[in-house]
């Protein structure tokens, strides 16, 4: 059973392995300190996790991952980037699907966003594939959007509508 909740201290010792992890942290935000340390753990379930809607995935009674997104700014605070990320352990078994549904379900009902969107690096099929199964549809692609690992990398950008905004 999937669960999205608020984190607790005990997802620390979890959170510090799967974000050591090369594997798990090679597509995601340089924002992310490297290498992970439980203070960086500490610190984000006791004030990181508080900014935007964020929360923790929970998969049969065990923290897995994360789920958040942050609302824009100024003419941009209708929509919000979303972004989520899974311990390798899980991968492949829907769970980071049925977390986004449900992330996206929840920020649509209760808040005024009108758009959620993603920005996702050229070559990680994977999390494209979740977007495009969550019933996000590609909008783009930014050509050398960003440089990470010593390289230029293409951004393919993913976006949901609130289904139920009046135009």
């Amino acid at each position: 059973m999937i669960t999205l909740r608020e984190y607790t201290e005990a997802d620390i010792s979890l959170m510090v392995a799967y974000l050591n992890n090369r594997n798990v942290t090679r597509y995601l935000t340089a924002n992310i300190p490297q290498p992970y340390t439980e203070e960086n753990a500490v610190w984000w379930i006791g004030e990181g996790s508080k900014v935007g809607f964020v929360q923790a995935i929970d998969y049969n009674g065990v923290f897995v991952g994360t789920v958040g997104a942050s609302r824009g700014l100024f003419e941009h605070s209708k929509t919000a980037q979303i972004g989520y990320w899974l311990g390798e352990p899980f991968w492949g078994r829907g769970i980071a699907t049925a977390a986004l549904v449900q992330h996206s379900t929840a920020i649509f009902q209760q808040t005024d966003i009108v758009r959620l969107h993603a920005q996702v690096f050229a070559g990680n099929n994977a999390s494209m594939r979740v977007l495009e199964k969550g019933g996000y549809q590609c909008e783009g692609i930014l050509e050398k959007a960003a440089f990470k690992h010593g390289a230029h990398i293409d951004i393919h950008v993913y976006a949901a509508i609130n289904p139920h905004t009046l135009q």
